[in-house]
């Protein structure tokens, strides 16, 4: 296992991500990580970097992305999601020189990363009109959210995060309808594609009927979703490779990828 290969996707300083290669020779299948931390410059990559390598030495080649936040120039509406996708379209560069399968795309995103993730595997519906619309994006085969804020709207309307929603969209939804209903994941639905909701019972920053809500949702727009829980498990032992919660997360994790490269074939 080699140490992870740093690659700027953009200008900015924070456009850049860490490449973790498995070993062999590929095509590998890939995993676009998108980290948490309430969308705050504080919070970076570097917080789930331990899970990055033990997904990679799972076979996946993963891109673990770093991306404009609150307390960045730039980020927020809309540079936030301008990164995410310019980071997941910049693997078409990529692929080539480091044997990546662009067939074989899964997102992953933890706690705020968790609606970008969403984000993501929806985009391709937004209407051409919007300012994030990319005809030719790369395209996933899956979309995992662990942990995930995956409504904003309702995050607005709960105030989750001490209202961090006013200043990384602005105000709310009745301020900025345009901005919710393109970045907020239930927005987009259906994705056509299976997603994965991972959730620690024991959660107390993020509850786990967060992801119970978007299970039905999914699942009532026509995608296919499963929901695995981890009883016992708080917000951040399911992405930490030092908890013995980690295991099944990471289970689940290389199982959806596997699963959903399966569907794609």
């Amino acid at each position: 296992m080699t140490e992870p290969i740093r690659i700027e996707y953009g200008q900015e300083r924070e456009q850049f991500g860490d490449l973790h290669l498995p070993s062999g020779t590929g095509p590998h299948p890939v995993l676009v990580v998108l980290h948490g931390g309430r969308w705050q410059a504080s919070s970076t990559l570097q917080g789930i970097a331990a899970a990055c390598a033990s997904l990679a030495q799972g076979g996946l080649a993963v891109w673990n992305v770093e991306y404009r936040r609150l307390g960045n120039a730039g980020g927020g509406w809309p540079g936030t999601w301008e990164d995410v996708a310019a980071a997941t379209d910049h693997l078409k560069s990529l692929a080539a020189e480091h044997a990546l399968d662009l067939d074989r795309v899964v997102s992953l995103g933890h706690s705020a990363g968790g609606p970008l993730s969403l984000w993501l595997a929806g985009r391709h519906c937004l209407p051409a009109s919007s300012s994030l619309y990319r005809p030719d994006g790369v395209r996933l085969i899956g979309v995992i959210s662990s942990a995930g804020v995956n409504d904003l709207r309702t995050a607005y309307v709960r105030n989750m995060g001490e209202g961090v929603l006013n200043d990384l969209l602005g105000g709310g939804p009745d301020q900025f309808e345009d901005r919710y209903a393109s970045v907020s994941p239930p927005d987009l639905l259906p994705y056509g594609i299976p997603q994965l909701l991972i959730h620690g019972t024991a959660d107390t920053m993020v509850s786990v009927t967060v992801s119970e809500a978007h299970l039905q949702a999914a699942q009532e727009s026509g995608d296919s979703a499963e929901l695995v829980t981890i009883p016992g498990a708080d917000h951040f032992q399911i992405r930490d490779p030092a908890s013995p919660y980690w295991l099944p997360a990471r289970d689940a994790i290389l199982r959806f990828c596997q699963e959903a490269a399966s569907v794609r074939a």
